[in-house]
């Protein structure tokens, strides 16, 4: 599959200027230039794919509780914004389908990633992969990407047409292979422990290297000349880095 996806990825939105994985703070990332986004889905009780990083609602949302557990009725009427500033008060949880699109209306490329709370993973990459399958509009198909290779094997198995990325919290000598064996385009790892020699490694497998979250302007210009291929960030403003 062709690599479609920009060096820039703004992350969660754009959600540090915004209340984070609200539609708020895609409008904010797209008004400061922004192609490329990354945020978090997973999966109300009923089955609705929608975007929250936390098993629970308590820390970005005025609701309690592990989200999987309530409907999507429910958890569209909480307020999303207001844990940021006042001026986003009740801005509402974002569907996917909401997302969806956005990405149609403004040529987005996003990287969802796949969030399951513990003893959800494969109903959320199956879930996910299914109802993209089913909905999906925009030129640029989404790039899945999961800590969790559960997650990741489900969503092949339901449909394996979906780009996949392999996420670490550190490089690891067998990233590559792991990448491989869960039929992976891409590995994203935290940005500290990657050099050029990991980098390469990936390449030489015919992988994509990207990285998160880069927020200081050394880091990307290391990270550049090591070969990376995309950068998650939170500031807006590093691209000029």
């Amino acid at each position: 599959m062709a690599w479609l996806y920009p060096f820039w990825i703004a992350h969660r939105g754009a959600g540090k200027q915004a209340p984070e994985n609200t539609l708020a703070a895609f409008r904010v990332g797209q008004a400061a230039g922004f192609r490329g986004f990354e945020c978090d889905v997973q999966l109300s009780a009923d089955g609705v794919p929608f975007l929250l990083h936390d098993d629970t609602l308590e820390r970005t949302t005025n609701g309690a509780g592990l989200a999987c557990a309530l409907d999507w009725a429910t958890l569209q009427r909480l307020d999303a914004g207001s844990w940021l500033a006042p001026a986003f008060a009740g801005e509402p949880p974002a569907s996917l389908a909401a997302l969806a699109e956005r990405a149609v209306a403004g040529d987005l490329a996003l990287n969802l990633e796949l969030k399951p709370s513990p003893g959800q993973s494969e109903r959320v990459g199956t879930g996910v992969a299914r109802w993209l399958r089913t909905h999906w509009q925009a030129p640029c198909p989404p790039l899945l990407s999961s800590f969790d290779p559960e997650a990741l094997r489900a969503a092949h198995a339901a449909d394996g047409g979906w780009p996949l990325a392999l996420l670490l919290e550190r490089w690891q000598a067998d990233a590559p292979q792991q990448a491989l064996a869960l039929h992976a385009c891409a590995v994203v790892c935290h940005h500290a422990s990657l050099d050029a020699a990991a980098i390469a490694a990936l390449h030489a497998q015919g992988l994509k290297a990207l990285s998160y979250t880069v927020n200081e302007a050394a880091e990307v210009r290391r990270l550049r000349a090591a070969g990376i291929d995309g950068l998650i960030t939170d500031q807006l403003d590093l691209r000029d880095a």
